[in-house]
C-alpha cells in the first residue's frame, strides 16, 4: 500500500502542530498537503461513518488488533467522501467527554489520507516542526500508544457489563504479569454507535420535559382534580385540605427523593421501579414488586378507562344520548373501544404515544386554565350562584376556613378518611422512571422531572384549594327563587338536604369555570393520558422482569420488537387483563388495593435508599446529594402508616401477596447477581459478628467441633465430607482443605472454586473450600492449618482420610502425612482419621454430575519457561489422550489404562475407556474385606493434584466453563427424582447408574440409620472428644434411633467394679445417654502370638537390624538418611504399646466388627520416639478389617463439663 495517513495532533494556538507519518513497512517517507478548501480539525461532513469506520477497521475480522496501521484507510474513505472532503478526517480515538480544562484548546487531531496514484507535494511544516516530531516520536511504523505497551488506558468501555458491547479490551492480569502469555483482544471495536447517545440507529429515546415531565404531569392531574378536589375542600375546610395536600407531597416528595438517589447512582436500564428496586434489595424485594407493580397498572388502566366512559356518560345524559341503556352496557362498549384505540397507538411506537401525551396536556391545561379563569369572572348566571358558586367572597372565605365533617354514605368521615380518599391523586410520581430505558439520560431526566413536577401539580392543587374555598358554599339548595330577591337564602339548607355546594356536588369544578364543556375536555384528557401512560408502564416494567427469569413460564414475554425493543406482547397482555376488568366492573372495591400495590412500591423504593445508606458499600456514590437516610425511612413508615389508613384489609392483602412473591424467588434462587444492598448487608453483619465474636472469651460449654477436612476437592471423598458435615451441621465451621501440587494460574483456581461450591449446593453443605499451592503435601497442609479461619472463626480439629496405602507408596509421601499429624498437633489442633473399607477416595467410581463438560478444556496451570503455545499445545493433547482423573493421583490409574487409553481415540475410545475404568473400579471395591491393603488403596490422604495436570485429565464428563455451575439450580428443580435420593447424587462415569451396594457406601453417613450401633473407645482422657464426636453423630436425624456403647480402659482389676461405677457416673454427669458400658481389665496381657505375626508381616519392609551389614556401614547412617525406617532399638523402646494395641485389636476384632462405626482415641505419636511406619503399624492392626473406623485425639483440653 502507498497511500500515506497523517495524524496531526493540535493543541493550543500558541504551539506548532505536531504530526507524524504512518508509513507502510516497505514505503519511504512522503509528505502530505493538505488540499485548499479544508480547514484543519473539520470533519468531513454531517452525519458520516468514515471515522467509525476507519476505528473499527483497526481490528481484524477476529477482533484483534492489527500490529501496524497498514490497512487500506482509503477504500473505507472512498465509500463515505467525496474526493475533496476525503482529505481530512476528524480523529475517532478523541474522547467524547474532555475534561473542562482542555475545552478551550483548538482541537485538530485528525487523520490524513493520500489517494493512489496522485502526486504528492511539499508540507508547508516548518523544519522546527519536523525537528520535533523526530525528537519526540518514534515515526518508523507511526503506531499509536495502545501498539507500544499492553497496558489498557482508562476508558469508559472497560467498565460496561460483560452483556453490553464492549468497545475496549483490558489485558487480564495474566496477560500483563507473564512475560511468555500474549492475549488476544475478543471483543471488536464497535464504534459505528454511541451507547451514550439519545439516538442509537433510529431508537427513540426522550429527554427528561417530554420523557418525565410531561408523564408525571399528566398521571398526577387525574380525575381526583377535577370531581374529588371540591369535595376534599367541603370536608376538611382550606386549612385541613392545605395540610392534607402537604402531607401527601411529603409522601411523594420524599420517595421522588429516594428515587432520585437510586437512579443517579450508576446507569438506569429499562424497568423503572422493578429496575430500581431489584438492583438495590435484591431480585426477590424486586420480582416480588415488580409483579404487582405490573398488575396494578394494568387494573389502573381499566380504571382509568372506566373514569373517561363515566364522565363521557354524563355528558352524553346532559343530551340525553345513550347506546344501550345510558349505564353500565354503554360502558362497556364504550370502554372496550377505547382501550383498544390507546392498545393502537402504544404498538404503533413511542413516538405516536408521546405526541398524544403532549396533545392530551395541552387540553389538561386549558381545562385547568378554564377553572382558574372562571373563579375571576364569577357567576353568570343567577342559576350558578344558586347552585352555590358566589365567587371571592371574605365572609365565605373565612367560613369555609375550618373543618365540617360529615355523615355520607354511612361513614363518618375525618382527616384520615379524607386523606385515604385523596391520596391516589398523588400516585403518578413513577410515570417517567417507568419508561427509563427509553430515556437519553434517566440518571438526569428522573430526579428534575419528577420533582419538578411535584413541585407543579402541588401548587395548582392548593392554588384550585383556595379557589374552590373562596368562591363556592358548602350547601346550596340551588332554588332560582331564593336570589330574585337579592337574598341569599339559597345559602340555608340543612346538611343532607342540599343538592349543591362544595359537600354535595361533584361538578363544582364544572360550574365553575368559564366554559364548562372544556372541564370534561379536561376529564377526556386526565383519564385518558393516565390510562396511556399506565398502558405504557405495565408492559415495560413487566417486559424488564421476564427478561431476569425471576419467575417461572413467564419468559415469554420478554421478547421486544422493532427498534425500541417493544414489548408487544405484553401490551396484548395488558389489553387483555384491563379489558377484563372493565367487563367485569365493581372497580370501586379493588381501587384501594390498586392505591396500595403503588404504595407498597413507594415504600420499597425509600426503604432502598435507607438501607443502602446503612449498609454503606462502596459502590454508593449517588450524584444527587439531596437525600436522607433518615427521611428515607421515614418517608417508608409513613407509607406503610397510609396502606392501613386507606383500608387496612388491602394493606394485609398487599403485604401477603408480596412475601409470597418474595418466597417464591428465595426458593427458586435465581442466577443473578446484581451487587445489592442485601448482600452488602450480610457481609456487614457477618464482619461485625466476627469481630463481636473476638472479644467472647471461650467457655467449655459454648465448645463447638471446627472442622478441617483434607478432602481435596469435595466430589472426590463424599465420605469423608459427609461425616464432617454430620459433625458441623447447624453446629459450626466447616472448610474442605485441597492441596494443589505446584503453582496454578487463576483461571484454574477459580474453575476449581465453582466445582467445590457447585458439589456444596447440589449435596445441601454448608460448608467452606480451602485451596492452597504447595511444594507437596506436607506444606500445602501446613499454610491451610495456619491460615484457615479468621479470629474465633479457625478450625480446632483437622480430619484427614486413612492412608492404606502406607505400606507402597513413596516413603517421603508416607514421612509427610506423619509430619501432618506432629504438626496440628504442635498446633494445638484435635486430630480426626477416618477410614471406611472401601477406600475413601471415589473419583475413579464418580462421573461428575456438576453440569461440566469435559475436563479437557480445565486451564492447566503455566509452568516456568513455557509460553501460551506450549499450554495450548498441553490442552490439545489433552483433548487427544485420556488418563486419570484429575481429581486424583496417577498412580490409581495403571500403566495398562494408559497405554489403552493411548491407542484409542474419539468418542468410541472414551466412552470404552469410562466402561473399563468403572468395572475395574467396582472391582475394587468388591474386593473388600477378603483383599490386601493394596487392593483398597484409597490414596485419600493426599489432597493435592498431580503437577502435570495436562496428562491426568480424563474423559469422564467436568467442567467446561465455570459459569455453567450455576446453572445447577435450575436443573435441579426440574428433576423429577428427590433431592436426597442417591440415584440422582451420584452417578457413574458418563452418566451411567451406580449398583445399590456402591450408592449404600457412598451414603453411609447420609442415609437413615435404624438400629444402627456406635461403639466408642475412650482410652484416654483426651478432654473429651473422643466421646463428644460420636454423640453429636447420634443426635442427627440420620442416626437418631442408633446406640452408644461405650468401652474403656480399666486401671486395676481388683478394682473393676468401682471404675464401673464412677465411669457411669461421669457419663451421666455429662447427660450422655449410653446403652452399655465395658471396661477392658487385662489391656496389659501379651498378645496372642497370631496378633504379634500379623504385626511383623507388616512392618517387615521398614525393619533395618542394627547389626552392620555386608559392606561394613553402619544401618544407624541408613536410618538418618531415611527416616522413614524402623530399627530394633525402636521396636524395643516401644514394645509395651505395641503390645497393648495388639491386644485392642483383639478385644476390638470381639466386639465391634458388627459395629456400623467405631471411635477409638488415637494413640498419641511422640516426636523422636516414634517413626513414621511403626506408627501407621499401630493403627493399620487396629483398624485393618473393621467397619467404618474414626480414630479422634483432642488437644488435652475439656470439650465436656457437668456445670451448668
Amino acid at each position: 500500500m502507498s497511500d500515506t495517513i497523517s495524524f496531526e495532533m493540535g493543541s493550543a494556538s500558541e504551539r506548532p502542530p505536531n504530526r507524524f507519518q504512518v508509513n507502510p513497512v516497505n514505503g519511504n517517507s512522503r509528505k502530505a498537503q493538505a488540499p485548499e478548501g479544508t480547514t484543519p480539525g473539520s470533519g468531513a461532513g454531517p452525519g458520516d461513518e468514515g471515522p467509525h469506520e476507519v476505528y473499527r477497521r483497526l481490528t481484524n475480522a477476529e477482533g484483534e488488533l492489527l500490529e501496524d496501521d497498514t490497512f487500506d484507510a482509503t477504500q473505507v474513505l472512498n465509500q463515505h467522501q467525496p474526493r475533496m472532503q476525503r482529505q481530512s478526517i476528524k480523529s475517532s480515538f478523541r474522547d467524547k467527554d474532555k475534561p473542562s480544562r482542555f475545552k478551550d484548546l483548538q482541537t485538530t487531531t485528525r487523520f490524513q489520507v493520500d489517494p493512489e496514484n496522485e502526486v504528492s507535494e511539499e508540507s508547508n511544516d516548518s523544519q522546527e516542526e519536523r525537528e520535533l516530531l523526530e525528537n519526540e516520536y518514534d515515526t518508523k511504523y507511526g503506531k499509536s500508544f495502545r501498539h507500544f505497551t499492553r497496558e489498557a488506558l482508562p476508558r469508559l468501555d472497560n467498565y460496561r457489563n460483560m452483556m453490553s458491547i464492549q468497545a475496549a479490551y483490558r489485558p487480564t492480569l495474566d496477560e500483563l504479569h507473564n512475560a511468555t502469555l500474549t492475549g488476544k483482544n475478543t471483543h471488536s471495536l464497535t464504534r459505528n454507535q454511541d451507547l451514550e447517545s439519545g439516538i442509537m440507529n433510529g431508537i427513540l429515546k426522550f429527554g427528561w420535559i417530554k420523557g418525565v415531565l410531561i408523564r408525571c404531569l399528566l398521571n398526577i392531574w387525574g380525575v381526583m382534580l377535577f370531581l374529588r378536589l371540591s369535595w376534599v375542600v367541603g370536608q376538611a375546610g382550606i386549612v385541613e385540605g392545605f395540610v392534607l395536600i402537604l402531607t401527601t407531597t411529603a409522601v411523594t416528595t420524599i420517595t421522588a427523593l429516594s428515587m432520585s438517589a437510586i437512579s443517579t447512582n450508576g446507569v438506569i436500564k429499562g424497568g423503572g421501579t422493578y429496575y430500581m428496586i431489584s438492583r438495590s434489595l435484591g431480585p426477590e424485594f424486586g420480582g416480588s414488586i415488580g409483579l404487582i407493580f405490573s398488575l396494578a397498572n394494568a387494573v389502573a388502566c381499566a380504571m382509568y378507562v372506566v373514569g373517561f366512559c363515566e364522565s363521557m356518560l354524563a355528558m352524553m345524559g346532559t343530551y340525553g344520548w345513550a347506546i344501550v341503556d345510558g349505564g353500565v352496557q354503554d360502558v362497556r362498549i364504550i370502554g372496550c373501544v377505547t382501550i383498544l384505540l390507546l392498545l393502537i397507538i402504544v404498538v404503533v411506537g413511542m413516538e405516536w404515544e408521546a405526541k398524544a401525551q403532549i396533545g392530551l396536556l395541552i387540553i389538561l391545561l386549558v381545562a385547568i386554565g378554564d377553572f382558574v379563569i372562571g373563579t375571576f369572572i364569577g357567576p353568570k348566571s343567577d342559576e350558578e350562584m344558586a347552585k352555590g358558586f358566589l365567587g371571592y367572597n371574605s365572609t365565605l372565605f373565612t367560613k369555609n376556613m375550618f373543618a365540617d365533617y360529615r355523615l355520607e354514605k354511612g361513614v363518618q368521615h375525618d382527616f384520615f378518611s379524607v386523606f385515604a380518599i385523596f391520596f391516589p391523586a398523588a400516585t403518578g410520581i413513577l410515570a417517567g422512571a417507568n419508561i427509563s430505558g427509553d430515556l437519553k439520560d434517566p440518571q438526569k431526566s428522573i430526579p428534575k422531572g419528577t420533582i419538578l413536577a411535584i413541585i407543579i401539580t402541588t401548587g395548582t392543587y392548593l392554588i384550585m384549594v383556595l379557589q374552590c374555598g373562596a368562591t363556592v358554599a358548602r350547601d346550596a339548595t340551588g332554588n332560582l327563587t331564593d336570589t330574585v330577591n337579592g337574598s341569599f337564602a339559597f345559602l340555608d339548607c340543612q346538611p343532607g338536604e342540599c343538592s349543591y355546594g362544595l359537600q354535595n356536588s361533584f361538578q363544582i369544578i364544572e360550574l365553575v369555570s368559564g366554559f364548562g364543556p372544556l372541564i370534561y375536555a379536561g376529564c377526556f384528557a386526565a383519564t385518558l393520558s393516565s390510562a396511556l401512560a399506565s398502558l405504557v408502564s405495565a408492559p415495560k416494567v413487566f417486559q424488564a422482569l421476564c427478561k431476569d427469569e425471576l419467575y417461572p413460564k413467564i419468559v415469554w414475554f420478554a421478547k421486544g420488537y422493532g427498534k425500541n425493543n417493544e414489548p408487544v406482547r405484553g401490551y396484548v397482555l395488558t389489553f387483555i387483563i384491563a379489558s377484563a376488568f372493565i367487563l367485569i366492573g365493581e372497580l370501586n372495591l379493588i381501587a384501594p388495593l390498586i392505591s396500595n400495590f403503588f404504595l407498597a412500591a413507594y415504600m420499597l423504593i425509600n426503604f432502598s435508599t435507607f438501607h443502602a445508606s446503612l449498609a454503606k458499600p462502596v459502590g454508593w456514590r449517588p450524584t444527587f446529594k439531596y437525600y436522607n437516610m433518615w427521611l428515607s425511612l421515614l418517608g417508608s413508615a409513613l407509607c406503610v402508616a397510609v396502606m392501613f389508613l386507606i383500608s387496612w384489609a388491602t394493606a394485609l392483602i398487599t403485604f401477603a401477596v408480596v412475601l409470597a412473591l418474595y418466597l417464591i424467588v428465595a426458593y427458586r434462587k435465581p442466577d443473578v447477581n446484581w451487587g445489592s444492598t442485601t448482600q452488602a448487608q450480610t457481609y456487614k453483619n457477618a464482619l461485625m459478628s466476627v469481630q463481636q465474636l473476638n472479644n467472647v472469651e471461650e467457655h467449655v460449654k459454648n465448645y463447638r467441633p471446627q472442622i478441617l477436612v483434607l478432602s481435596g476437592l469435595p466430589n472426590t471423598r463424599p465420605v469423608l465430607v459427609d461425616l464432617a458435615y454430620m459433625l458441623t451441621k447447624n453446629l459450626s465451621l466447616l472448610v474442605c482443605g485441597h492441596v494443589v501440587r505446584g503453582s496454578s494460574s487463576q483461571k484454574y483456581r477459580t474453575y476449581l472454586q465453582e466445582r467445590a461450591g457447585n458439589w456444596f449446593r447440589k449435596h445441601r453443605v454448608k460448608g467452606f473450600y480451602a485451596l492452597v499451592d504447595g511444594e507437596d503435601f506436607e506444606s500445602g497442609t501446613r499454610a491451610l492449618m495456619q491460615a484457615s479461619g479468621i479470629g474465633k472463626l479457625k478450625p480446632n480439629i483437622i480430619l484427614m482420610g486413612y492412608k492404606t496405602d502406607w505400606q507402597t507408596c513413596d516413603r517421603k509421601e508416607l514421612q509427610q502425612y506423619f509430619n501432618v499429624m506432629h504438626k496440628a498437633l504442635d498446633m494445638y489442633l484435635s486430630v480426626a482419621i477416618l477410614r471406611v473399607p472401601q477406600g475413601l477416595d471415589c473419583s475413579q467410581v464418580l462421573g461428575s454430575q456438576d453440569g461440566w463438560k469435559t475436563v479437557a478444556d480445565v486451564p492447566r496451570t503455566l509452568q516456568p519457561n513455557e509460553s501460551s503455545g506450549d499450554l495450548q499445545a498441553a490442552d490439545s493433547h489433552a483433548r487427544n489422550g485420556l488418563g486419570g482423573s484429575i481429581d486424583s493421583l496417577s498412580r490409581n490409574v495403571s500403566q495398562e489404562d494408559r497405554n489403552r487409553n493411548e491407542v484409542l481415540s474419539g468418542e468410541q475410545s472414551s466412552l470404552k475407556i469410562v466402561k473399563l475404568r468403572f468395572k475395574q473400579s467396582l472391582r475394587r471395591m468388591r474386593s473388600w474385606p477378603g483383599a490386601g491393603a493394596g487392593s483398597a488403596s484409597s490414596t485419600s490422604d493426599l489432597s493435592f493434584i498431580a503437577g502435570n495436570q495436562s496428562k491426568d485429565v480424563s474423559g469422564m464428563p467436568d467442567p467446561l466453563d465455570v459459569k455453567t455451575a450455576n446453572l445447577l439450580p435450575n436443573t435441579l428443580r426440574k428433576s423429577k427424582l428427590k433431592h436426597d435420593d442417591p440415584a440422582s447424587l451420584y452417578k457413574g462415569p458418563g452418566g451411567a447408574e451406580l449398583p445399590k451396594e456402591v450408592l449404600q457406601d457412598l451414603t453411609q453417613f447420609t442415609r437413615k440409620r435404624s438400629h444402627a450401633v456406635i461403639d466408642v473407645w475412650w482410652l484416654y482422657d483426651d478432654g473429651g472428644l473422643t466421646l463428644l464426636l460420636p454423640y453429636i453423630i447420634s443426635t442427627r436425624r440420620t442416626w437418631q434411633s442408633c446406640k452408644l456403647r461405650v468401652y474403656a480402659l480399666a486401671n486395676k482389676k481388683a478394682e473393676l467394679e468401682f471404675e464401673q461405677r464412677s465411669m457411669a457416673s461421669l457419663l451421666s454427669k455429662f447427660r450422655i445417654d449410653y446403652s452399655d458400658l465395658t471396661l477392658i481389665p487385662d489391656i496389659t496381657k501379651k498378645p496372642q502370638e497370631t496378633s504379634t505375626q500379623f504385626f511383623n508381616e507388616l512392618i517387615k519392609d521398614f525393619v533395618v537390624p542394627d547389626k552392620d551389614n555386608e559392606n561394613g556401614h553402619s544401618s544407624r547412617a541408613t536410618l538418618n538418611e531415611d527416616e522413614a525406617l524402623i530399627s530394633d532399638d525402636d521396636l524395643l523402646a516401644v514394645q509395651d504399646k505395641t503390645n497393648r494395641y495388639l491386644r485392642l485389636r483383639e478385644y476390638l476384632r470381639e466386639q465391634s466388627t458388627k459395629s456400623d462405626l467405631v471411635v477409638m482415641t488415637l494413640p498419641m505419636p511422640r516426636k523422636n520416639i516414634v517413626s513414621a511406619p511403626l506408627y501407621m503399624a499401630w493403627l493399620e492392626s487396629l483398624s485393618r478389617d473393621m467397619p467404618p473406623f474414626l480414630f479422634v485425639r483432642g488437644n488435652q483440653t475439656s470439650v465436656l463439663t457437668f456445670y451448668s
